[in-house]
């Protein structure tokens, strides 16, 4: 059973940075392509990043590129986002989720495992 647990998540000021960090167990990260989505209020969950089997390939949403840099340790089986110059419009419950499929996807139904969400609320 794979399990993805995400965790960095917390109250933050607009301008400042986090890195949110997301473990897989059961298997090895290096077994899936690995993308973080979020949630906000009210809203759909969205592509935020998504990162290849290796770490040679990245995909970001527009509204986070420059700002946000996904990468990975497969040592480790750890998956992280760090994310600079946060905005109020960053606030969210953020996902990772984990793909076994072949080829890197940003679309949400592609993705195999989900974890339970890390809360990141970004003050104006």
């Amino acid at each position: 059973q794979v399990q993805l647990i995400e965790s960095g998540g917390r109250l933050v000021q607009t301008g400042e940075s986090l890195r949110l960090s997301c473990t897989v167990s059961g298997r090895t990260a290096s077994t899936y392509h690995m993308g973080w989505f979020r949630q906000a209020p009210e809203k759909e969950r969205e592509f935020v990043a998504t990162i290849s089997r290796n770490g040679r390939i990245t995909y970001y949403v527009d509204s986070v590129k420059g700002r946000f840099t996904i990468s990975r340790d497969n040592a480790k089986n750890t998956v992280y986002l760090q994310m600079n110059s946060l905005k109020p419009e960053d606030t969210a419950v953020y996902y990772c989720a984990a793909d076994i499929s072949f080829t890197v996807s940003k679309k949400l139904d592609d993705f195999d495992y989900w974890g339970q969400g890390t809360q990141v609320t970004v003050s104006s």
